[in-house]
């Protein structure tokens, strides 16, 4: 989207297949660029010949490739067919993050030998690996013996919200009618153990008033959800908690507009979309220290850090709950000062255009 107000010409291959691709599952009003379906990939890996097959065709039409992700075909197919003869970057997307080491130890000592084998070397051979925090580049040096290659911060972004802010949290009342005139603090992410949905519940039922809810907005790809809800019950807050599913558009916006702050009290996050949604909104974000732009955030004064455990998130609530209403309109407008400088959308496009090598 960035790339394309830019005035660049961009295109998506993806490893999904035609009838499961990005353009057939309620994206299509978003991605307004060519996408070619190059699977679908076998098995984890994602494995198909299609997409070599379309970068040896077309690779000679680019300045330059994005590569969004490791561990899968994409990076071995683009670093066969494009290294040495375009340049091209790639995204860790958090995923040399020790966490991931710590949480699944037998999946990291299967992805060793592929290591050793390719991943260091599409890793080694791009123009620049990207990451979208100071700490992500600082954390991905513990979970893999890094080789030589050149490191470079890109902080993903938002391009916010468009439109009138009562009107987009009207849109989000007029899904859930029950929240009209109560106030409420917002969890928007996956509903999964890494995002401390858990932690979350039971610092909550511990330190927030009676007269306040919780939004709980986001998918349950685990299946989770019917614990988390358990769990609600046993705390006694079952009628303090809604459960939306995934927002998107105008009502993930009025949500976010609507909410008293933003909770994440996440175990491990790279980067952080939903954060920097909620300072596009002057939303204040409580998150916890394992959300790898949650130093750059405090730093501008433009939210709260705490340790992911029940008591840091407690410790998020208070701290928040014990603001004047002078503090709290200092610090939201900070948010959006947060914003405009380090994660609007469009800041991140001339970054990538330098780590390519690419003069714009």
């Amino acid at each position: 989207m960035a790339h394309r107000r830019a005035g660049n010409e961009v295109e998506i291959a993806t490893l999904d297949g035609p009838k499961d691709g990005p353009a057939h599952d309620g994206y299509s009003g978003v991605i307004d660029c060519p996408i070619h379906c190059c699977g679908p990939g076998f098995s984890n890996y994602c494995y198909s010949s299609k997409l070599k097959d379309w970068l040896r065709t077309n690779y000679p039409r680019f300045d330059g490739i994005i590569v969004n992700g490791i561990w899968q075909y994409h990076g071995a197919a683009v670093h066969s067919v494009v290294a040495g003869r375009k340049p091209y970057v790639i995204f860790a997307h958090g995923m040399l993050d020790p966490y991931f080491r710590e949480r699944y130890p037998l999946k990291h000592l299967k992805k060793l030998p592929y290591w050793l084998l390719q991943e260091r070397r599409n890793l080694r051979d791009a123009q620049a690996v990207c990451f979208t925090s100071q700490e992500e580049q600082r954390v991905a040096a513990i979970g893999f013996p890094l080789p030589q290659f050149r490191g470079v911060v890109i902080p993903y972004g938002t391009p916010g919200p468009t439109g009138d802010p009562a009107q987009l949290r009207q849109a989000f009342l007029n899904g859930w009618p029950s929240l009209k005139d109560k106030k409420y603090f917002l969890f928007l992410g996956r509903i999964h153990p890494k995002k401390g949905c858990d932690l979350l519940l039971e610092a909550f039922a511990r330190a927030v008033p009676q007269d306040l809810s919780l939004v709980m907005a986001g998918p349950d790809e685990s299946g989770w959800g019917n614990e988390l809800r358990e769990k609600s019950s046993s705390l006694g807050i079952a009628n303090r908690v809604v459960w939306t599913g995934m927002l998107r558009g105008d009502a993930k916006w009025g949500a976010l507009y609507g909410a008293e702050a933003f909770v994440l009290p996440s175990h491990q996050e790279n980067f952080g979309i939903a954060v920097a949604d909620a300072l596009a909104c002057g939303t204040i974000p409580l998150i916890s220290d394992k959300v790898n732009i949650a130093p750059d955030v405090v730093q501008d004064g433009a939210g709260l850090m705490d340790t992911d455990t029940v008591e840091g998130t407690i410790s998020l609530f208070a701290r928040f709950l014990a603001l004047s209403i002078d503090q709290r309109r200092e610090m939201e407008e900070k948010t959006l000062d947060c914003f405009r400088t380090r994660y609007r959308l469009d800041n991140s496009a001339p970054e990538v255009y330098r780590a390519l090598g690419i003069a714009k």
